[in-house]
């Protein structure tokens, strides 16, 4: 969770974001949570750093309470079935009043705001050999409309309803407007603010997917997720194909979690990427000061011996940063003994907040690959307390103080940490 009192942290991400369009959906059920007048305040905190947004808003929740309080048989409450006359009558006095509850929320916080007839819609039509009434397909969305109201600072509020060119009005469903919204306006982000944590298999909180691991789990895993999710998933996944090139989806509930997500290396929710998202890359020096900041915790405890400033400036080609979304979560580096023709493997950590990610992994494979491709053919690496994990991730086996390199042979004397030294062969990659 980030603290709205560091500011280095939003600062970090403000040239990035500003004057681009993030589209945040919330759940119908959301305007009525105690939480919403802090998301409201959030979503303040984005326009007062020059984002434009957009908010289109579910109403399935307040659907099914009218229809159960007024005893009324709906045909379905989240517009993918069929809209009878009377389901629809329900769902303009649902929309139409949370619509309005929005606008005075974001009028208490000083925000300009207008609801909009943006999403032009026709029928579904006969789908299967049945009619669906007053559902409605998006045909597509007026940008010039939304654009001239971001361009006045005027917050766009979109409803679940599209409008054809006769007058008249369909039930569609939220998640897919706001899909097609994000996509028509090239928006940055796509936010999906919901009740739960984000997308859970097994119980466990996913927080990153690729494009392909979100298809993979829609494919293979479908019946091992939260049914509510499924939706989001879909739309995420199909708006990272269109081009959104980040689209979350996150538990409205925690309070500051809007800034948290968009705000901090590790977010709260799950996210699903288009683009590379992760990478390793040679550390520069601005990346000293972070890496010994993220190694700090270990060299407190005495898993990774002390490394000074200088230390690193001195040997600043052996290391390297793993960035997720440009913010370095990780390093590794890698020195060269060429003469013995073996190399390295040192100053492996990953962040606490992407553990279990396979970050470690990663650049231990890279290490690898580049003492390999350097003309290595044995790569060690020495270890107090984390032996285990190299041996078991990394495929390293123990080894002895004499199969150090002479140079490195007097500095493992000279420390007295005794570590375990682990090694492994080289193959060439033919």
């Amino acid at each position: 969770m980030i603290k709205l009192t560091d500011l280095r942290e939003i600062l970090h991400y403000v040239p990035r974001f500003r004057e681009k369009v993030f589209v945040i959906a919330v759940d119908g059920e959301l305007v009525e949570d105690v939480n919403f007048p802090t998301l409201l305040l959030d979503i303040a905190v984005l326009r007062s750093l020059s984002i434009r947004v957009v908010i289109v808003h579910g109403a399935s929740f307040q659907i099914r309470r009218h229809a159960a309080e007024s005893r009324q048989a709906i045909s379905n409450d989240d517009g993918t079935g069929i809209t009878d006359a009377a389901t629809l009558k329900v769902a303009l006095l649902a929309a139409n009043r949370l619509t309005h509850e929005i606008l005075e929320g974001l009028a208490s916080n000083d925000l300009r705001a207008a609801a909009s007839n943006a999403i032009v819609a026709h029928p579904a039509g006969i789908l299967d050999g049945v009619d669906h009434q007053f559902t409605g397909k998006i045909e597509r969305i007026d940008t010039e409309l939304l654009n001239t109201l971001l361009d006045r600072n005027i917050i766009p509020v979109i409803p679940p309803l599209g409008f054809d060119g006769d007058g008249r009005t369909y039930r569609l469903n939220s998640d897919s407007v706001a899909l097609e919204t994000a996509l028509a306006l090239k928006a940055a982000k796509l936010l999906y603010i919901t009740p739960r944590d984000g997308v859970e298999r097994g119980g466990r909180l996913l927080r990153q997917l690729t494009i392909a691991e979100a298809a993979d789990l829609l494919r293979k895993h479908r019946n091992e997720l939260v049914r509510t999710m499924i939706s989001k998933l879909e739309h995420a996944l199909r708006a990272a194909e269109g081009g959104v090139h980040r689209v979350h989806i996150i538990n409205g509930r925690v309070d500051e979690g809007l800034l948290a997500e968009v705000f901090s290396k590790e977010g709260i929710g799950t996210l699903i990427h288009a683009n590379e998202y992760q990478a390793i890359r040679p550390a520069a020096k601005r990346d000293i000061s972070v890496i010994l900041k993220l190694i700090k915790p270990s060299v407190e405890t005495a898993e990774l011996v002390k490394r000074t400033r200088i230390e690193i400036e001195r040997h600043l080609d052996d290391y390297y940063v793993f960035e997720v979304d440009k913010n370095p979560v990780g390093c590794v580096a890698l020195h060269l003994f060429p003469i013995e023709k073996k190399a390295e493997l040192a100053c492996l950590y990953v962040s606490p907040h992407h553990e279990n990610e396979g970050i470690g992994r990663k650049l231990m494979n890279f290490v690898e690959m580049q003492a390999r491709d350097k003309g290595c053919t044995e790569l060690y690496c020495l270890s107090t307390q984390a032996f285990a994990y190299f041996q078991q991730k990394g495929g390293f086996v123990e080894g002895a103080a004499e199969d150090l390199p002479a140079e490195r042979r007097q500095k493992y004397d000279e420390n007295g940490r005794k570590s375990k030294v682990l090694k492994k062969p080289l193959l060439s990659a033919g």
